[in-house]
């Protein structure tokens, strides 16, 4: 026929569902009703859900447009980075450990600490590489698309400041494979940024600083969100994950000194520099200073990208949200995403904050707040997820590869087929105890996490 209907992988616009693509075209909030329209192009365009108290990350968002670099400059644009280059790298790169900014990803090591690593490897500035990191794949999670999409030229500016801080010439940008708008409006960025001499040779003006960005487009896999794994993939081979040690800040991108920050990480730490560590540090805690991109989807009243300073708690974010959709009971939440955890109603008095997260046994991840009122279907909530890592594992190493196929079976026939059987939850145990420490990344070792945490907070959903 004259349209061909497809499921696709998740399409990074939580907030927005349903959603689909008409090729690089977005729509959102589809229905049956408006479906035709959408198709023949005259369903508008969505704009991203953000909501700020401050907005500091999404202070453009929604306010500039995102195709003029004249836009960008006139709301502060390249203010950072000229301040920057008129400092030594060295003392860039203090002020940002100043700041405490973490990795925003999940991992949450300081990026100052990764910044001073990978300035002080051996290497010229033109065997060094600051990679950015847009393979957002996080089930629930959506902030670096709305960056991506609305604020392009800041990743631009934040990388680029990461070049001069590190030494580095070689700047790249490996965006998600479902993430076509973002994609081109990067593209068009990049464009007008070294149109105006701010990439390359001599860029914005500094006598001996040289700097350029290439981008790069995935093509759908999970694994490619590993940092070892997204150099094969731009290296050109199949994206499995490399054995650690050595760490990229030595042996990175073509075995190169190399920094991988994802998109929200290097924004904040734009953002920080900007405003000064002092002020920076002024909000949230002092383990978790600035503010957070939290991804607010699910059962709720408005779902959305919030920013908020560390320290709110759970509760707090969801009413921010507007509760729960249709005022019906709150059962569960899944924190940090598909490889985060699920926590109940008796835990949303939780601090977001890294300190509080760790302490009560939960990741903050990539920001995911993912709400199920008292109708989802848990049982069939882990079967999904379980089915997302077995999808997804590249099958490099066995614990990985095997694990996530026997978890996903078991969960499945829970879910559609009859319900638990004696010695479900025993080998589901097993099979995550497996996975978490033996598996060679992180997608293998957190493929359990939420299993195994909804398993302790309801192990009717396995028994």
């Amino acid at each position: 026929g004259r349209v061909t209907f497809e499921h696709v992988t998740c399409l990074g616009m939580c907030e927005l569902a349903p959603v689909a693509l008409d090729g690089a075209r977005p729509g959102a909030h589809l229905t049956p009703q408006n479906a035709a329209d959408f198709l023949a192009g005259a369903h508008p365009e969505p704009l991203a859900e953000v909501v700020g108290a401050p907005r500091l990350l999404l202070r453009r968002v929604g306010v500039v447009d995102p195709g003029s670099l004249a836009d960008y400059e006139a709301h502060g644009g390249y203010a950072a980075l000229r301040r920057a280059l008129a400092l030594p790298p060295d003392e860039l790169i203090a002020e940002v450990e100043a700041s405490g900014i973490v990795g925003r990803g999940g991992a949450m090591f300081p990026t100052g600490r990764k910044w001073r690593f990978t300035r002080g490897a051996p290497g010229t500035p033109d065997q060094k590489h600051i990679v950015v990191n847009a393979d957002e794949s996080e089930p629930g999670t959506f902030k670096d698309r709305v960056l991506l999409e609305e604020d392009p030229f800041a990743i631009i500016e934040a990388a680029t400041l990461a070049g001069y801080a590190v030494g580095a010439e070689n700047g790249w940008i490996f965006v998600r494979g479902e993430y076509p708008r973002a994609y081109a409006r990067l593209a068009e960025a990049v464009r007008q940024a070294r149109a105006a001499g701010y990439l390359g040779r001599s860029a914005l003006g500094k006598t001996g600083f040289h700097f350029d960005i290439a981008l790069r487009l995935g093509a759908g896999a999970y694994i490619c969100g590993e940092e070892t794994a997204l150099f094969e993939a731009i290296e050109g081979r199949r994206g499995f994950p490399r054995i650690k040690p050595p760490f990229p800040t030595t042996h990175g991108l073509f075995q190169q000194p190399t920094v991988v920050n994802n998109v929200e990480t290097l924004v904040a730490a734009l953002v920080a520099f900007e405003m000064g560590a002092a002020a920076w540090r002024a909000l949230g805690s002092e383990q978790s200073p600035g503010t957070k991109l939290f991804c607010v989807s699910g059962h709720v009243a408005r779902p959305g990208l919030y920013e908020v300073p560390f320290g709110l708690t759970v509760r707090e974010l969801i009413a921010m949200a507007g509760g729960v959709k249709d005022g019906r009971a709150l059962q569960a939440v899944l924190m940090g995403g598909a490889a985060g955890a699920f926590i109940g109603p008796a835990q949303l008095d939780t601090p977001l904050t890294y300190e509080g997260a760790r302490a009560a046994g939960i990741p903050l991840g990539s920001g995911v707040v993912m709400l199920f009122d008292e109708t989802a279907d848990l049982r069939l909530a882990l079967a999904q997820l379980a089915h997302f890592f077995a999808h997804e594992s590249c099958g490099k190493c066995f614990p990985c590869q095997l694990g996530t196929q026997r978890q996903s079976e078991i969960l499945h026939r829970i879910a559609h087929d009859g319900g638990p059987r004696p010695g479900d939850a025993a080998a589901l145990q097993d099979v995550g105890f497996t996975m978490t420490h033996t598996s060679l990344c992180g997608l293998g070792q957190t493929a359990a996490a939420a299993v195994l945490s909804a398993m302790k907070l309801w192990p009717e959903l396995v028994e």
